[in-house]
This record gives structure tokens, C-alpha cells and sequence, in this order.
């Protein structure tokens, strides 16, 4: 199987250390890998079973932007997290199609929060409600998203409107022949390396390209 690392944009999300994170765990799991800092990668004829993009602020051209969606939607797997997915390409609507949400706001910066596991989806098994300290990523969202994790905003930070808002943090999308995975969490390396979210994350990124877990989501 062959992945495809797509990573640059804003250095605040720390694109290179953050993918550099999972690049043992893809090679272990059967990946060549091809890393690429432009996202003119996407018009690279070359087929891939994943694609990973860590990118925040891109402004895809009309082409990538194709490209990319059209890969995806041919069977190609689609995964990020935070800023590198859903912060990035609000000029591309396709693209943001695709993916099923886009940032807005995270109110009060780094807060501590809850984030609650859909124990129903087929990627929660094992994994219970956790606690983290970070950005509360508040989304629009689309309503047919198959939410694998949640957090509830309490309308404090300077931030009422939002109070009683469950907002999704991880979910699986189907685009075409391709699988979508997102997760809002992941500002930096350490938030990666929360066991629960880099569990959720490694799960995503495997669902995406059609491995999927060897388990009994009824345990």
C-alpha cells in the first residue's frame, strides 16, 4: 500500500513533527510513504491507498483542489486532525464537502474539556470519556457525519452563544468510493500523544484506507 503525507502551512501546528508521529506506525502497518511539502503533490498522477494532510490556512488552487477531491472520491482514504483539515481551504467548497466540517472558533484558546466517545461506532470500541487541556474546536458541520466523538461547550470563555452546543470532535465520512476520517484534536505533537486521541487518530487513519479493526464492536 502506498501513502501519501501532504504537510506545511502554518508552523504553529507543527506540520512535520505532528505527521512525523505516525510515520513508524504507517510503515509497520504495510505503507510506503511519500512525503511531499507542496500541495501541487495532489496532481501527482501517481495512485495512492491514503492520503494524510497536515496543512492549516492552504489556499488550494482550482486544479489541487480537484484533484484531490477526485482521488478521494475514486477510493482513495482521506485522514487529518485540527487545523490541518478543517482550518484550511474555505475557499474550496468541494473540498470542504469532502471533508464534512470547517473551523470557526476555539473560545477561550486552551481549556479544559471532555471528550465523549460514541461507544456505538465501530472505531470506539475500548475507549471511554477523557479529559484534555487544549483548543475546543467549535465547527460547522455536516448533519450525515458519522460522529465517532463529541464535546459539550458551556457558553463561558466569552462565548454564550455556544452554551449546550455538542459539537463533534472525530468522525467517518463515506465520499464516493473513499473513506473520510477527521479528528479536531491534535494542535500539537503532545496532543497527539494523548493515549485516547492517538488510539482514535491510528484507528481513522487504518478505517480510511479500508483496514478495518479486528474486533467486535458489540464488546
Amino acid at each position: 500500500m502506498r501513502a501519501l503525507i501532504v504537510r506545511g502551512g502554518w508552523d504553529g501546528h507543527e506540520p512535520v513533527a505532528c505527521t512525523e508521529l505516525f510515520r513508524g506506525f504507517l510503515e509497520d502497518n504495510g505503507f510506503t510513504l511519500r512525503v511531499a511539502e507542496t500541495l501541487d503533490a495532489y496532481l501527482d498522477p501517481d495512485p495512492y491507498d491514503l492520503i494524510i494532510q497536515c496543512w492549516t490556512g492552504a489556499r488550494f488552487t482550482e486544479r489541487q483542489e480537484s484533484a484531490l477531491v477526485e482521488r478521494v472520491r475514486a477510493g482513495a482514504g482521506f485522514a487529518g486532525w485540527h487545523g490541518g483539515v478543517v482550518a484550511t481551504g474555505y475557499e474550496a467548497p468541494t473540498y470542504q464537502f469532502m471533508v464534512g466540517g470547517r473551523f470557526l472558533c476555539h473560545p477561550g484558546g486552551f481549556v479544559d474539556h471532555t471528550i465523549k466517545i460514541n461507544t456505538k461506532h465501530p472505531l470506539g470500541y475500548g475507549l471511554s470519556t477523557f479529559d484534555v487541556h487544549t483548543e475546543q474546536y467549535f465547527m460547522h458541520v455536516d448533519p450525515t457525519l458519522d460522529v465517532l466523538a463529541t464535546t459539550a461547550f458551556t457558553g463561558d470563555h466569552g462565548a454564550p452563544e455556544t452554551a449546550g452546543a455538542v459539537m463533534p470532535v472525530a468522525w467517518t465520512r463515506r465520499f464516493g468510493s473513499g473513506r473520510v476520517f477527521v479528528c479536531t484534536l491534535g494542535h500539537s505533537p503532545a496532543d497527539l500523544q494523548v493515549p485516547q486521541t492517538r488510539t482514535l487518530t491510528e484507528r481513522g487513519i487504518l478505517w480510511a484506507c479500508g483496514i478495518v479493526p479486528d474486533h467486535d464492536r458489540d464488546h
